[in-house]
């Protein structure tokens, strides 16, 4: 199974989100007030700036230690800045709070109903000159205050102890319609712009059905608890995260989430692109740690940078099962992270850097997964091989990473892993490209393969058919 149905939903509107009966049973519990934006003079009517009606909805819902926000089907304009007039201060134009909720004890459900929060055109992001208000062309480094956002998040959760629920809602951050300014930061644009963020809640968290793009920076933010003591419930379930900017979701610290059904997609691909332009950042920072993710039935696609990557910071321990990891310009997976597992996957582009070690336990391990460099897989046509004209499936060196009932199915140009200490056990390899491959490494079980390939100094403790031929038990010199 990869994900065929979800191929086909992909596209459909955003209002195709999952039904808020989906997370029911994570909702907050006990008699919660309810708002709505209509209470504190929002009128969503697609032209009208909502963002001070609904900084107002949080302030109530913050004084009352948690609510019950009901949104309507209808689309409220939002982000706000002021020119600060100084060069003093980090912001040239400073971004006024749209939904922030803080130190909630109740519980805090965020219902959409299909409802959009979409970005108001003709903001600034990036790096201006203050005093004409034109946009910087900067050398790169770049960390001087002239920093403009429209918001810094459309919807920040943080430092609750009671449950959270955001559900069915659209984060629009609108970014080609913004007035694009300089880089800041050490690459790109490393400015907060971010629709949804999760910052060290010590309930339960549940977001479904949420469609986040086109933000300048990330759709999807998780600074959470990383200690096993505060180990609880935390789904993220069917959301959508597409053309952001930087990420479309970026962890830096956390413990045990699930992500179901999710898509990050895109990245990049809108009117900017900063590094590291992943579907998926899992980077702790800040003395933080990231522990037990797991994602199923998720999609990794078409990102201006690699559909996942974990290569910086604490992490370790993330399962990936029934995925779907496509790379048209860049790497489809780099996992340099220990114990990543990846169950029933399809990775549609090379991968790059699994995480080795002398522990086979630390490993990255692939198990029961397809490896396909064909176009016709990709929904722009284009494949992403490592090595250039080598037209890698998997830039693997001397890394020691586990293949277990793997099929590497080559049917266009590109060439079987480059390798030295991988250990292959029971899989297939084909490889039409007349270049010849070097899957070398440990052969374990039975292995198949068809095509052009150099095996010098792999070991064989199990059996290769290598090309109609038998080899068993040896070392290939």
């Amino acid at each position: 199974m990869y994900l065929t149905r979800r191929h086909l939903l992909a596209g459909a509107a955003a209002a195709a989100l999952i039904p808020s009966a989906a997370c029911a049973q994570a909702a907050p519990t006990g008699d919660l007030p309810t708002f709505t934006p209509e209470d504190f003079g929002a009128r969503g009517d697609g032209r009208t700036n909502d963002t001070r009606a609904l900084a107002r909805l949080a302030a109530a819902v913050n004084a009352a230690g948690g609510g019950r926000v009901v949104f309507r089907r209808a689309t409220y304009v939002v982000g706000e800045q002021r020119p600060t007039g100084r060069r003093d201060t980090y912001y040239a134009w400073e971004p006024a709070p749209v939904l922030e909720f803080a130190q909630l004890t109740r519980g805090l459900t965020i219902e959409g109903n299909g409802a959009r929060l979409r970005c108001a055109p003709g903001l600034r992001y990036g790096t201006f000159d203050p005093a004409t208000g034109a946009p910087r062309e900067n050398k790169m480094p770049f960390t001087e205050n002239l920093v403009a956002t429209p918001y810094r998040y459309m919807i920040r959760v943080a430092d609750c102890s009671g449950p959270v629920l955001v559900q069915d809602l659209e984060l629009d951050g609108n970014l080609d319609r913004l007035v694009i300014g300089g880089g800041y930061g050490d690459t790109g644009w490393q400015i907060a712009a971010v629709g949804l963020a999760l910052f060290n809640n010590r309930g339960p968290e549940t977001v479904s059905g949420v469609h986040t793009h086109h933000h300048g920076q990330d759709g999807l933010y998780i600074d959470g608890l990383d200690r096993e003591e505060d180990l609880t419930s935390r789904l993220i379930r069917g959301v959508r995260a597409e053309y952001n900017g930087r990420q479309g979701c970026s962890i830096v610290g956390g413990r045990g989430y699930r992500f179901e059904e999710c898509r990050f997609a895109h990245t990049g691909r809108a009117a900017l692109s900063s590094a590291p332009g992943a579907g998926v950042d899992i980077e702790a920072e800040n003395g933080k740690r990231n522990r037990d993710f797991r994602f199923v039935d998720c999609e990794f696609v078409d990102n201006s940078g690699s559909g996942l990557v974990a290569d910086s910071g604490d992490s370790e321990g993330a399962r990936f099962e029934r995925c779907l990891f496509v790379g048209t310009t860049a790497w489809s997976a780099w996992p340099n992270k220990p114990l990543f597992r990846f169950d029933d996957c399809r990775f549609v582009g090379a991968i790059v850097a699994p995480f080795t070690s002398a522990d086979l336990e630390e490993v990255a391990q692939f198990r029961s997964c397809e490896f396909r460099d064909d176009p016709a897989l990709s929904s722009t046509g284009q494949v992403f091989l490592g090595g250039g004209e080598a037209a890698l499936i998997a830039d693997l060196s001397d890394r020691r990473a586990l293949f277990d009932r793997c099929h590497f199915r080559l049917t266009d140009r590109g060439v079987l892993p480059w390798s030295k200490n991988a250990i292959y056990r029971n899989c297939r390899m084909e490889q039409r490209a007349a270049r010849q491959g070097t899957p070398q490494g440990v052969y374990e079980g039975e292995t198949s393969i068809a095509g052009n390939v150099d095996l010098y100094g792999s070991r064989v403790p199990g059996v290769v058919v290598l090309n109609g031929r038998r080899i068993a038990r040896t070392e290939l010199r």
